[in-house]
This record gives C-alpha cells, structure tokens and sequence, in this order.
C-alpha cells in the first residue's frame, strides 16, 4: 500500500515547541485518514529547527465504498417530505426505497451509496486544512501576506511545503495542494549552511537518506544520542565527567541540525562561586553543559557547547565567542554571589513586610511567623531541636530576596543554605533552609533531617490550610498554588520517616495562627482531611495499591494518622490476596446487602446484641463465638498497632460465616428468631470494622 510523506519548511521553529508540534502533526493527519476510512500501518514524525516531517505508511490507496441505510417518512406521509427523502437519498421515486415495519408504523428506507475516492484526493482537502489550523501556542503572520484576510498564521514564516504519496516500488505523485500560496512538490533544503540547496525528494527513505548527505539529522532522538555520546567522550578524554542534563539536551537538540560538540573553558576564580550558579549562569545564557572532576565531585573550569556547523578553524571562533560570554555572565555571578554575603538573611526580613504573599493571607512576613510558630509545634512530634526548627524556619525563605536568587529563581533554597553556612549557622538550619521546599514531586528526594521535616511539613501545612480558609481549594485540572503537590509532600514526609502525627490537631493549630477567620473555620480540619485521603490514593495507587482499600480504612472514622492508615491499607491488601480474606469479604458483603435489604424493608437497624437464647442451631452458635473472640483479639491487636495480626485474628471468622450461610436460614418465619438472626449479621459487620469498612471495598 502507497506511502505518504509530508514536510513543512520554515523558518526556525523554537526548541520547546518542535516535540509537541511533531506529535500534533501525527495525531492530527492520522486521526483524519481514520475518520475517512483510511485505516493506515505506522507513522512517526520528526522535527528539526526548520522542518516538521511526517511518514505514515500503509494508507490504502482509496477509500472503501460506504453504504448506509437512511430512515424516511411514513408510508402514506406529505408529499413534502417524501420529496425531501428523495433529495437527501439521491433516489428517483420511492419504488427504490424499502419498507420497514415498526410499531409505530411503515416507514421508507433509502440505501445511501458514497463510492470511495482516490487516497490522494482525500489528503488533498484534509492536509491544507490542518496546516492552517496547526495549533502553534503561538504564531505570526509575515510579508506581503500578512495584510491579506485569512492568510496563514504559522509559527514561523513556512517557505514550501513536500507531499508525495505512493507505492514504493513506483514514482510517487505529489499531493497537489496549495496554502496562501505556496504550492507543494517534491522539493526540500538541506542545512542553512552546510548545503543549502534545493534537494529533490521522492518517499521517506529517499528524504531521510538525502537530507543526512546535506548535513540534516532529522530524528531528534538520533540528534541526541550523538550530542550525548560525544559531549561525554569530549569530556573523558580529559579526564572529567559530562554533568548529564536531560531537558538542556532536549533544548539543545531542537537548535541544532547537524550538531557539532565542541569544549571551551574559564577562569579558575569563578570556581570560588558555588557549583549550581556556575551550572544556572552557563546553562540559562549559553545552553552549554557543565564538566565535573570525579575526584573532586566539584565542577572544573570547562563547558560542552553544541555548535550547528562544521567550522573550517575546527570550531575555534564559535568556542572563543561562547567564552566571552560565559566569562561575563559568570562575572556577573560572582558579583552577585559576593554581594549576596555581605548581608545576612536576617537582615533582609524586615524587606517582607511590604511584600504580599496572598491578599487574603497578608505579608510574606506574616507567613514566616506561622510557619515558625507551627514549626516550633511540630519540631517535638518529629525529633527535632525547637530551637533549631523555629530559627531554620525564621530564616528559610530569606534568599528569596538575595541577587543571585533574582537571577536564578531555580536556586532558592539551595543559596539559602550556602548563605546560612557562611554565617555560621547550625548545619541542620542551613540543611533546612534548602530542604523545606522538597519533596517538590514524586520523583525528589524526601528530607530525613527532623528539623528539615518539621519546616517542610509547616511550610506545606501552613500553606493548605491558609488556602482552605480563604476557599482557594483546587477545582478539576485547575491547582494555580500546588496544593496538590504540597499535600502530596506532606503524604510522603510523613510515611518515608515514618512520623506519628495527627493531621487534624496539626492543622487546626496553622488555623489558629491565621488572621483570616473563615465561617466554617471548624470544618476546615475534617475538610482537609479528606482532601489527604483523595491525595494519598493518588501515592497508593501509583504504588500498586488499591484506592478503594483507603477508603475502606477512612470510613472509620477519626482516622488522620497517615502512617497507620498506610500501614493498615499494605496489610488489609495482603489479606485480601488470600483465600481467607477473599471468602471473607465475599460474606461480609452477602451479611451487608441482606442487612440493608431487610433494615430498608422494615424501615429500623438491627443494632444491639443477639439474644442467645435464641440460637437453635449449632452455626448460629459457632458464629456468635468466632465473633466475640474475634472482636477482642482484632481490638487488641489494632491497639498494639499490629495490623497484620488483626487481620489473621479476621480470617478466623471465614469458616464459621460460610457454614452460616450455608446452614442458616435468615429470614426465618419466626419474627424473633428473624431478627435475632438480622442482629448476628450486623455482629459481622461490626466485627469487621475492627480493621476496615468492608462494604467500601470493590469486588
């Protein structure tokens, strides 16, 4: 089956936009050939800094005939509407239509029959159609063109544009079309520099192939590996080490066509300026990467650029003019860095009283005191020194307002730790002053030092519940102040140092510490709560574990101890796993639905002990004691914390409830027995409870 190959060449497409640009070419032509029934084998696009290709291969060459039944008027109808039946289906009279028995009457069917079209002439009308309607985040209109009404809107000015389609074995045709006047062919250009020439193109083999001899590597992972593989081997045969960075290598690769790695060096005095600065100032101005000794760890003098042309002087002019600029942009960080320590951090606090944090929740400075007070409250529920936990939290968000943090946002907390350092604070306040804003994602590194744990957690605390109060919660895709982010932070200080804490006293106590009052200040707590609870099945989940399991164990009630709830959902799953847990369920569930049943029928519960005087079979006997025994042994070993042997206590009640349910009738003809029997059900489900809701979990 024919092949097509579309490319749009421009002029320089920005890096950040060139990945989703080339998917949304993909999705795009591919969802359209689906919805017109041509169902394609395989396409994969590619972008560079001038170019968006497209190969889908396997397209059939026309569409399928369709055929479709089209439902008319009754028999007997106004001649009005039979006439525009007969419009609408293409029929001559009414002896081609069929007649179709309904309750509701006869009634005409006309068979529609759309024959299919060439393949080509289907590209044809939807490609244009897509290419002015690319979805660029952002576009402009250029030239002569950009005066007319309706020209095209792309992100860069686009200068031609490829479209071939057919069979490998034969001279492919072009899809001829046009856009604000520019005509597809056949025709492509190879580097800016290096062959800039017209190239004749054919299908994509013949494109990729012809490109790469005219200095273009079209695959950006291909563009990748080879600024990786030599950047690294660039920097070994000096005997350093590449400082891998995986987004710069993405930013990097969509600037480039045919990448050339070249090394260029500084000043040793800049090294006197803390690594990350070095990193941020190179990395920000230049796009180049950072080279580390191994023996130290520390950076050395050296950078990795990626130049797009194969220079006659070997690339001397092009690592010359980067190092200028590198040379005074880290001038400019030492500057700042050096300025930055001739004030200490609290001397800047006072700066904070003018500057707003949220217009319901005051100044920054007022946020600082909250979150040293609850600090100060947390530091003896995590092992942390008060003193050092309010001081670190006093001085935790002060390089905010330092040079170097103005320059590099990326840094803050980072500088504030070298800051601290260099004023001689105790090591863990300076620890903290970095690691309060951590963890930041599921993928960063959870602080272990308490007095990092109690600022993070009263940082994140402190923020939840200042925007609780103000009714600022997150609403379906929108979270403008991360607390979901923040809440999940909290989720996973607590379970990876495995803290004891009480959610609902911690938070009602950053509540006391607002200015703000809500007018449902109480249920703010409760409310945030559950908000935890939505939170931390997102963490289970993305574990493997189940979310219903949570909620199972919530339903409790009182339950905001997040490392016993995740300690009691691990071993309620892996009883669940077993037979005895399975078949468990399985009965609490048959005793629930029963339950509800009969209380729904009878309009009452059935609370309260059985009598068992009642009792006239033997498995209504052996039941009542599994209960009670089991009841005791399960509540003493929740009280000890022991979840797994609450559970093993629960699988004791699996054999007795089965041969209940398989002796017993319940709903007996006796009234009092009936009920009696209602009451040992309701003993199950109370018995249950022990552990978790069992009527939360899913089958």
């Amino acid at each position: 089956m024919p092949d097509l190959l579309l490319e749009l060449f421009s002029e320089e497409i920005p890096a950040r936009m060139q990945a989703k640009a080339a998917d949304d070419l993909r999705r795009l032509v591919t969802d359209r050939l689906v919805a017109e029934g041509l169902v394609y084998e395989g396409a994969k696009a590619f972008a560079t800094p001038r170019r968006l290709a497209l190969t889908v291969h396997g397209i059939p060459a026309r569409q399928p005939d369709l055929k479709t039944e089209r439902r008319g008027p009754k028999v007997g109808a106004p001649d009005a509407a039979v006439q525009g039946f007969l419009k609408a289906t293409g029929m001559n009279s009414l002896d081609e239509a069929k007649i179709q028995r309904d309750p509701k009457g006869d009634f005409y069917i006309g068979l529609i029959e759309k024959p299919g079209r060439d393949a080509i002439d289907v590209l044809a009308e939807i490609l244009p159609v897509i290419i002015r309607t690319f979805p660029w985040p952002k576009s402009m209109r250029w030239g002569a063109r950009s005066a007319k009404s309706g020209s095209l809107s792309w992100v860069r000015p686009l200068h031609a544009i490829t479209a071939t389609f057919g069979l490998e074995t034969e001279e492919p045709d072009v899809v001829k079309f046009s856009v604000d006047g520019i005509e597809t062919g056949q025709t492509t250009y190879g580097h800016r520099f290096l062959a800039p020439s017209a190239i004749s193109v054919r299908r994509f083999e013949d494109y990729e192939a012809k490109l790469l001899d005219a200095k273009v590597v079209l695959d950006p992972d291909r563009r990748k590996d080879t600024i990786l593989t030599d950047a690294k081997q660039l920097a070994f045969a000096q005997g350093f080490e590449l400082v891998e960075d995986q987004n710069l290598l993405d930013e990097v690769s969509g600037l480039v066509e045919w990448p050339v790695v070249l090394m260029g060096s500084f000043e040793q005095e800049f090294l006197k300026t803390p690594d990350e600065v070095i990193r941020a100032t190179i990395r920000n101005n230049q796009k180049c990467f950072v080279v580390r000794d191994p023996k130290t760890g520390r950076l050395t003098n050296k950078f990795v650029l990626t130049a797009n042309i194969e220079a006659t002087d070997g690339g001397k002019v092009i690592v010359s003019g980067n190092e200028r600029v590198i040379r005074a942009r880290l001038s400019d960080a030492k500057f700042f860095y050096e300025t930055d320590l001739k004030t200490k951090l609290e001397d800047r606090l006072p700066k904070f009283e003018q500057i707003v944090f949220h217009e319901k929740l005051g100044t920054q400075a007022a946020r600082i005191k909250r979150i040293e007070r609850l600090a100060g409250e947390i530091a003896p529920l995590v092992g942390a020194d008060v003193a050092k936990a309010t001081r670190a939290a006093h001085l935790a968000k002060a390089d905010l307002l330092t040079e170097v943090v103005g320059e590099f946002p990326e840094v803050q907390g980072l500088m504030g730790k070298y800051y601290a350092l260099a004023q001689g604070e105790d090591a863990s306040v300076a620890a903290a002053c970095e690691e309060h804003y951590k963890p930041q994602g599921p993928a960063d590194r959870v602080p272990t030092d308490p007095v990092s744990v109690a600022v993070a957690l009263a940082d994140k605390i402190d923020t939840l519940v200042g925007f609780w109060a103000i009714d600022e919660k997150p609403t379906g895709s929108k979270d403008p102040y991360a607390l979901r982010r923040a809440a999940l932070g909290v989720i996973r200080l607590i379970a990876e140092n495995a803290l004891r804490l009480s959610l609902m006293k911690v938070a009602a106590s950053a509540l006391a510490g607002l200015s703000v009052k809500s007018a449902e200040a109480e249920r703010i707590p409760s409310d945030l709560l559950a908000f935890f609870a939505d939170r931390l099945k997102v963490q289970l989940r993305e574990q493997g574990a189940r979310h219903d399991l949570v909620d199972a164990v919530f339903a409790l009630g009182g339950q905001d101890d997040l490392l016993m709830i995740v300690r009691r959902v691990e071993a309620l799953g892996k009883f669940l796993e077993s037979d005895d847990g399975k078949n468990l369920l399985a009965g609490t569930k048959r005793a629930s639905n029963i339950l509800s049943i009969e209380e729904k029928k009878d309009k009452r519960t059935f609370d309260g002990a059985p009598d068992a005087a009642l009792y006239s079979l033997d498995e209504e006997k052996a039941l009542a004691k599994a209960i009670g025994e089991v009841k005791t042994e399960a509540s003493a070993a929740v009280a000890k914390e022991d979840f797994a042997a609450a559970m093993s206590a629960m699988a004791k009640l699996r054999p007795p409830v089965d041969a209940f349910f398989d002796k017993v009738r319940v709903n007996d003809d006796d009234a009092k027995v009936r009920e009696n029997r209602l009451k040992l059900l309701n003993e199950i489900r109370s018995a249950t409870r022990a552990v978790a809701d069992f009527s939360k979990i899913q089958d």
